[in-house]
């Protein structure tokens, strides 16, 4: 019985690694102008702020729906590069702390956005309790920041004044055009008038 000579490893000098898939030029065109279009009231919250401002902001879970739907399940992931503690502390058997984690998102194409992310608690009853509740906000900070790099859609029109000043006068309206609905947000500048599929706002 003749036996199968073992593989021969490849030359390291010969081996080219694989390139990441890439977008179709469709793909690129419609993430393009999805990522342009800016979120209508409805998608946005509000909490009390620093100095009794508030502030407006939108939901973890809200980002990654919509990230699915631009890029694709499968076409974006993310890492936690690093989680850093800034300080713990536990009077009385109390435990607050607060830490920071660096969260990078990656399209297929190997394009990518990276940022920080904080959490905190005060006066948790365990340090396991304030662990959890300070990495899961801090991740979720850092996910949503980096995303937002990306474009209006995903959260970066939240950093356009302009545009918060206008929110309180927005009224939408559904319009449709072909086969598709759209929400159309109509403020009082032309700025904002682009329609934003109900696909994305769910």
């Amino acid at each position: 019985m003749t036996q199968s000579k073992p593989p021969v490893a490849q030359d390291s000098k010969d081996y080219v690694p694989a390139s990441p898939p890439q977008f179709s030029e469709a793909e690129k065109h419609g993430i393009q102008n999805a990522l342009s279009h800016y979120l209508p009231n409805e998608l946005l919250c509000t909490r009390a702020a620093f100095g009794g401002s508030r502030l407006t902001y939108v939901e973890g879970w809200r980002v990654i729906s919509i990230a699915n739907q631009i890029f694709g399940f499968n076409g974006w992931s993310s890492t936690i590069k690093d989680t850093n503690v800034d300080f713990v502390m536990s009077p009385d058997n109390r435990y607050s702390l607060g830490l920071s984690c660096t969260v990078r998102v990656t399209l297929k194409d190997g394009s990518c956005h990276e940022d920080v992310g904080y959490g905190s608690i005060d006066n948790a009853k365990t340090k396991a309790q304030a662990f959890e509740k300070a990495k899961k906000e801090a991740v979720t900070d850092g996910l949503k920041r980096a995303l937002r790099m990306f474009g209006n859609a995903l959260g970066n029109c939240l950093y356009d004044k302009e545009y918060l000043k206008q929110l309180g006068r927005f009224s939408v309206q559904k319009v449709s055009h072909s086969s598709v609905s759209y929400i159309h947000i109509i403020p009082q500048t032309s700025k904002w008038t682009t329609p934003l599929p109900t696909s994305l706002a769910y």
